[in-house]
């Protein structure tokens, strides 16, 4: 009686322990040691394939040794054992080879039909396209709902926590290097279609909970889709190394109900719309030098530094530097790149034209100006 009474609180103990570990892994937004708790079909089959070939793994584990070790003890050599005297045996080999092919078998099948389903992006509500920079990511909202948006979405995080200059911060931002300045935004319940591509070296549009993964490659066009079944905020990286700051490519999708979308769509429309410049309107200097500021910080500064003296010599400086002094050069290199420098084709012709100005005329160089009429004219 005292035995089982000094059990019961071990075993409620226990009991406890082991729903408070299940409830943690299905809160978890990332696990350290599982997939993140799925929230589209097809992550939820890849998260049971996962279980049961680990399963599976696990019990040809414990077999394989159990009978390796078992064998090792029975037979060993103190005990006087002798071994067997013989050259084969057919049913062996027939028992290790049609068992293996089974379990093989038992696994593909399941594994084949999520395959199918993952590259089944046929009937898309909304189709999105998603270009891969260094290191950024660009969405252009194609069919659907949304048509005509499109954004940059890059990194977030202030630099000062990641040149380790403010430490409190950053051990207190819950979001730290896997934050963005523009979400892509979808409705929950939706076939969103991706289709990935890339501008300069190949990157992977990577999404767990949505159980997606795919390639994005330079000069080619690949597809993926999902649908989340739940709001909320989900993120992810860029899965291809792809450079430098490839760490500081994150991606972050807010799944928001139908009505909050449509609102958004139409909210991201009018912005655009009152964003948008005209490439023939002449600019002063101020303005221009005002807005590259803002073009510089959030396209070049990571590559160019703030002081414009680069990370040499895959990123030469930029104060003093002779391509910055010839409108003609720096035109062309900003449409077009050289070596490890991407074109930038994808920026408009006044936050080229801003960045162009902006970089003539800081640190120690004094250039004059680019007009946006000269960068549209370059475009041709």
């Amino acid at each position: 009686m005292t035995m089982k009474r000094q059990r019961q609180p071990l075993y409620q103990a226990l009991a406890g322990l082991t729903l408070l570990a299940a409830a943690g892994s299905a809160a978890a937004i990332q696990s350290r040691y599982n997939l993140a708790p799925p929230v589209t079909q097809v992550a939820r089959e890849i998260d049971g394939l996962h279980t049961m070939m680990l399963i599976i793994c696990g019990l040809i584990f414990v077999a394989v040794f159990g009978v390796m070790f078992y064998s090792i003890w029975k037979h060993r050599k103190s005990k006087g054992a002798v071994p067997a005297d013989f050259h084969e045996s057919t049913k062996v080999e027939v028992i290790w080879t049609v068992v293996p092919f089974i379990i093989v078998i038992i696994m593909a099948l399941p594994a084949t039909k999520t395959v199918v389903a993952m590259k089944d992006t046929t009937n898309a509500d909304i189709t999105i396209k998603a270009t891969g920079y260094q290191w950024k990511w660009g969405y252009d909202y194609l069919k659907g709902e949304g048509e005509g948006i499109s954004f940059l979405s890059a990194l977030s995080t202030p630099r000062d926590q990641i040149d380790g200059g403010n430490d409190a911060a950053r051990k207190a931002n819950t979001t730290y290097l896997i934050e963005v300045d523009n979400e892509m935004v979808v409705p929950v319940d939706k076939k969103i279609r991706i289709i990935t591509t890339a501008n300069d070296v190949i990157h992977a549009w990577m999404v767990p909970a949505f159980g997606v993964k795919q390639d994005a490659i330079p000069g080619f066009v690949r597809d993926t889709w999902f649908r989340a079944e739940k709001i909320g905020t989900y993120r992810g990286q860029c899965a291809e190394l792809c450079g430098r700051d490839h760490a500081f490519m994150p991606i972050v999708v807010r799944v928001v109900s139908a009505e909050d979308y449509s609102k958004w769509v139409a909210d991201k429309k009018k912005a655009m719309a009152a964003k948008a410049d005209d490439p023939t309107k002449e600019w002063t200097q101020a303005d221009l030098m005002q807005r590259g500021a803002q073009v510089y910080a959030a396209n070049c500064q990571a590559c160019h530094q703030a002081n414009g003296q680069g990370l040499k010599p895959a990123f030469p400086a930029l104060d003093g530097s002779a391509v910055v002094a010839s409108k003609g050069d720096q035109i062309a290199i900003l449409l077009n790149g050289k070596n490890a420098m991407p074109a930038w084709k994808q920026l408009s012709d006044v936050e080229l034209a801003a960045v162009a100005t902006y970089t003539k005329n800081s640190w120690s160089n004094k250039h004059g100006i680019v007009q946006p009429s000269e960068f549209k004219a370059a475009r041709k």
